[in-house]
């Protein structure tokens, strides 16, 4: 990008960062029942309250416009001025970083949990990501959601997933769900391949059976939802790994017609 897409660039990631007013939370965890439950590896999904979240939860049909991966305390142990707890992300404006999980505090989240992931393997998805810190944003990827910022823009639903394909394909720059989905291609972990079916060789009485072949999707085109709807990714809820018990829950003995009114206005 030249210098005036840049400047252009900055500006409108300043804008869009901003927080949107109309937020509401329905499922949060506190972040020490979300440390508990998460391990090095897992993908934390955020309910996203900025104003470029409303193009990607456009675009996905889907909650989670954000994607973090958590890699607990190791940066620290060789830094002890990173946070705990650390989460590393592609933002808007800071590019690759590691953050402390507070930083979603009061934010909608979910964990997926990649299933059987080794732990060499593991430990190259997170290094994958540690590896990263530093990296720009990838600016273009805002000129091109900018145009899906309409309350409904004109886009068929067969061509929203090509169109998610964003970016300027620069390795040196990110955003968030597709530096992820790099880190888990590293070790060939799936989390939405494109599967074909093929005739395998014969068996020993003879029968020609079928067999699933994987084919890797291009990184450009995962979004944050992806991870939730992959069914490679176990989902992880703090409520429940913590001990849930309906019995022991203390309900109001009146409704109340404020909080109804909520809950209506959001469905």
């Amino acid at each position: 990008m030249n210098r005036v897409s840049r400047t252009l660039g900055r500006a409108l990631a300043n804008y869009l960062d901003k927080p949107v007013q109309q937020y509401t939370p329905f499922a949060v965890s506190d972040p020490a029942t979300l440390q508990a439950c998460l391990r090095p590896g897992d993908v934390l999904l955020v309910e996203g309250n900025h104003r470029i979240s409303t193009a990607i939860k456009y675009l996905t049909q889907s909650t989670w416009s954000h994607a973090t991966l958590y890699v607990g305390d190791l940066l620290r142990q060789e830094n002890p001025q990173e946070p705990a707890a650390a989460l590393i992300e592609a933002d808007l404006q800071h590019g690759v970083i590691a953050v402390p999980l507070g930083k979603y505090a009061g934010f909608n989240t979910r964990i997926c949990r990649p299933v059987g992931l080794s732990r060499d393997d593991c430990h190259r998805v997170v290094n994958f990501m540690i590896s990263s810190l530093g990296m720009a944003y990838d600016l273009k990827n805002i000129f091109d959601l900018l145009r899906y910022l309409l309350p409904q823009p004109p886009v068929p639903m067969r061509w929203r997933r090509r169109m998610l394909a964003l970016g300027s394909g620069d390795p040196t720059r990110a955003i968030c769900s597709t530096l992820i989905a790099q880190a888990f291609q590293e070790v060939r972990y799936p989390i939405l391949p494109l599967i074909s079916t093929v005739f395998a060789a014969p068996n020993n009485q003879g029968e020609h059976l079928l067999k699933e072949i994987l084919h890797i999707r291009h990184h450009s085109l995962f979004t944050p939802r992806d991870f939730d709807i992959s069914p490679y990714f176990k989902i992880i809820k703090p409520t429940i790994e913590t001990g849930f018990n309906y019995q022991s829950l203390e309900w109001a003995q009146t409704a109340n017609p404020a909080t109804e009114q909520v809950f209506e206005t959001s469905n």
